[in-house]
């Protein structure tokens, strides 16, 4: 009885720990986590907003208006994101190119830098 008790313990405190090591969620999962890191590989490209592909779905990656920051950004392209899930796209926040290259989009959830156009953008800058 001890025995088994035992391995049920460590059985569970494994399939914690494995869940608490997964760094990424599959694209299917992002309407029940917010603020998290996906990763794939870009299928298209307009503007600052591309498609990404983790084998699992696709969503569109939205990374702001382009006057305010342009990505230079190529289909095929394998990138992770950082950011959060918001109605129909995923925000990123951070993107992290293959190479290691680190585009910084904004600093994370709430009002975006370009909230207000190019006029709120500056002065949203300069309150951060």
């Amino acid at each position: 009885m001890q025995s088994s008790l035992l391995f049920a313990l460590s059985s569970t405190l494994i399939a914690v720990t494995s869940l608490d090591a997964q760094a990424q969620v599959a694209i299917r999962e992002l309407q029940r986590n917010p603020g998290i890191t996906i990763s794939g590989v870009i299928r298209s490209v307009v503007g600052n907003e591309f498609i990404l592909d983790d084998g699992t779905g696709q969503i569109i990656v939205d990374a702001g208006p382009r006057w305010y920051h342009q990505l230079n950004l190529s289909q095929g392209e394998q990138v992770t994101v950082v950011g959060e899930y918001d109605d129909y796209d995923f925000d990123a926040y951070r993107i992290t190119r293959e190479n290691g290259e680190v585009t910084q989009i904004r600093k994370g959830p709430g009002r975006p830098p370009w909230a207000g156009g190019p006029h709120g953008a500056a002065i949203a800058e300069i309150d951060n």
